[in-house]
């Protein structure tokens, strides 16, 4: 009894951290809600996460992830060979054409993350959403991930207002294994720029399968 205490303990920290990173910051009472843990139980495993540097408490009172956790995040992706792979590539188109580059991977069924981005160049641009899950129907990366990329998967206006974003796939081995994006507002997207950038994506995925050489670590 005594190890199954232990391992729903670690379940629920685990849990709760989780909760908590999936948003910038969040307060006690929001995540005892979202977790469904008493304020009681949620506190004392905050703190326990607090003290070992995983989640942060801000002087509102509020929690977000700490350094501890960020720190390990880091290592994991710069030792990441599909990030350290594509982004050279990734960050040659963003200079070139000036709208932001990122990189998805399918993490379940319904959602893939993005977990590397080369911002673009132009004063309004798509900024960071790298740790961000984006639902797998209505996005561009999600039609990759689905098979319905056909040249190039483009979605105008769903994910977000105003915004179009542009994906091609990345294969290892035949496999499809992530996917490259441009994400821009969409004013700045006619069909011939859509076109001409939609031929820089896939040529890019193809320089990027050649760096990896058929293999992923």
């Amino acid at each position: 009894m005594a190890a199954e205490g232990v391992t729903k303990s670690v379940e629920r920290a685990l849990q709760l951290l989780g909760i908590v990173c999936s948003e910038d910051s969040m307060t006690l009472t929001e995540a005892a809600r979202d977790a469904d843990l008493p304020a009681s139980t949620a506190l004392r495993l905050l703190r326990s996460l607090c003290a070992q540097g995983f989640l942060r408490r801000e002087e509102d009172g509020s929690y977000r992830a700490g350094p501890r956790l960020i720190q390990l995040g880091a290592r994991a992706l710069s030792k990441n060979n599909l990030i350290n792979s594509a982004g050279p590539y990734m960050r040659a188109l963003a200079a070139e054409c000036g709208e932001s580059v990122y990189l998805s991977v399918k993490v379940s069924q319904e959602e893939a993350l993005y977990i590397h981005i080369e911002e673009g160049t132009h004063s309004v641009r798509h900024v960071s959403w790298v740790g961000n899950t984006i639902p797998l129907d209505n996005s561009a990366a999600g039609k990759v991930f689905r098979g319905d990329e056909g040249e190039a998967a483009v979605v105008e206006d769903r994910v977000e207002k105003d915004v179009t974003a542009i994906a091609t796939g990345v294969r290892v081995g035949g496999q499809l294994v992530a996917a490259l994006s441009i994400v821009a507002p969409s004013y700045r997207m006619d069909a011939d720029i859509i076109d001409a950038l939609s031929f820089d994506l896939r040529e890019m995925a193809s320089d990027v399968e050649c760096a990896l050489g058929g293999e992923l670590k």
